[in-house]
C-alpha cells in the first residue's frame, strides 16, 4: 500500500470521526432543546426570569438565583485559582530546583484525577465545618467558591507549566544578556510568550467549573435565592438538575431541560469569548 492511500485513508478516518463527534453535539442539543420546549410553550420563557423564585409545586420557575450563583461560584474559583496556578508554574520552572519541581508536577497531576465526589466529601467533613466556626451554617458560597478553586487549581497550573516550559530558552538568554532579573524576565518575556496556553487553561477551567455538579452540591447549601454575602447558601444550575430529575414529572421535568439549556448557552459564551480572546492575540 503506498504512502498516498495510506495518508488518504487516515485523512478520511479523521473527517469521519469530526462528523460524528459533531453529529453527536448536535443531537444533544436537539434533545434538550426538544424537551425543554413544552415548558417555553406553557410556562413561557419570560417566567424563567421574572417569577419570584424556583417553586415548581406552586408554578415558579424562575433560574435566575441560580443562574446568579452559578456564576458566583465559578467566577470566584477562576479568580482564584488563576494566579495561584500560574504562580505554581513559575515556580516550578524558574525558581524551584529539579529534585522539587518533580515530585511537585507528580502531586499537581495526582490532584486533577481525583473524582469529584472525593472533593466534595472532604469540603463536606472539613471546610464546611471551618467555615461554619466563622458564620454558621458553613455550607455556603464561599464554600463552593473555595472546593472549586482546589478542583480547577490543578488544570490551570498544568496548562501554564506547559507553556512556560515551552517557551524557548533563546528568550530567557536573550533577556539575561540584556540585564534582566529572573522576575522581570518571567513578567515580560516568558509569561507573553506563554499567554495563549495560560488562557486555554482558564477556559477549559472555567468550563469545568460551570459543568461540576456533586462537589458544589454537597458543599453549598442549595437553596434557591440570591446571596447576599458569601456566607449565604446558594443553588447552583448544575446541582439544581441533580437534586430534582429523579422524581420530576410534566412541566417541572422540562423545565429543567430549560436550565440545561441555560448551562448550554454559558458554555456558548465562554467558546464564543475565547475566539474573541484568540482573534485578540492575533492581531495583538
Amino acid at each position: 500500500m503506498s504512502r498516498f492511500r495510506v495518508d488518504e485513508g487516515l485523512l478520511w478516518s479523521l473527517r469521519g470521526v469530526a462528523f460524528l463527534a459533531g453529529t453527536i453535539v448536535v443531537f444533544v442539543v436537539a434533545f434538550v432543546g426538544w424537551e425543554a420546549s413544552a415548558a417555553l410553550r406553557s410556562v413561557g420563557l419570560s417566567r424563567f426570569v421574572t417569577d419570584p423564585s424556583w417553586y415548581p409545586s406552586e408554578g415558579l420557575y424562575s433560574v435566575l438565583p441560580m443562574l446568579v450563583g452559578t456564576v458566583l461560584v465559578t467566577a470566584g474559583a477562576v479568580l482564584t485559582a488563576t494566579p495561584l496556578g500560574i504562580m505554581a508554574a513559575i515556580f516550578c520552572n524558574h525558581y524551584a530546583p529539579a529534585f522539587v519541581a518533580r515530585p511537585y508536577r507528580r502531586m499537581i497531576e495526582l490532584m486533577s484525577g481525583i473524582p469529584s465526589v472525593v472533593y466534595g466529601f472532604w469540603g463536606l467533613v472539613t471546610l464546611v465545618p471551618l467555615i461554619a466556626q466563622v458564620e454558621p451554617p458553613g455550607t455556603s458560597l464561599l464554600a463552593g467558591i473555595m472546593i472549586l478553586t482546589v478542583m480547577i487549581l490543578p488544570t490551570v497550573t498544568l496548562f501554564a507549566d506547559s507553556s512556560i516550559g515551552r517557551v524557548s530558552e533563546e528568550y530567557t538568554r536573550g533577556a539575561a544578556a540584556l540585564g534582566l532579573t529572573r522576575w522581570a524576565t518571567v513578567c515580560h518575556v516568558v509569561l507573553p510568550a506563554a499567554r495563549p496556553g495560560i488562557v486555554a487553561g482558564v477556559f477549559l477551567a472555567t468550563a469545568r467549573a460551570i459543568g461540576e455538579t456533586m462537589a458544589v452540591l454537597m458543599v453549598c447549601g442549595n437553596v434557591v435565592k440570591t446571596p447576599g454575602s458569601l456566607f449565604d447558601p446558594v443553588r447552583t444550575l448544575t446541582a439544581n438538575i441533580a437534586l430534582e430529575m429523579a422524581y420530576a414529572m410534566g412541566d417541572h421535568r422540562s423545565a429543567l431541560f430549560v436550565t440545561g439549556l441555560v448551562l448550554f448557552l454559558l458554555i456558548v459564551a465562554l467558546v464564543w469569548g475565547a475566539e474573541l480572546a484568540g482573534e485578540g492575540r492575533a492581531r495583538g
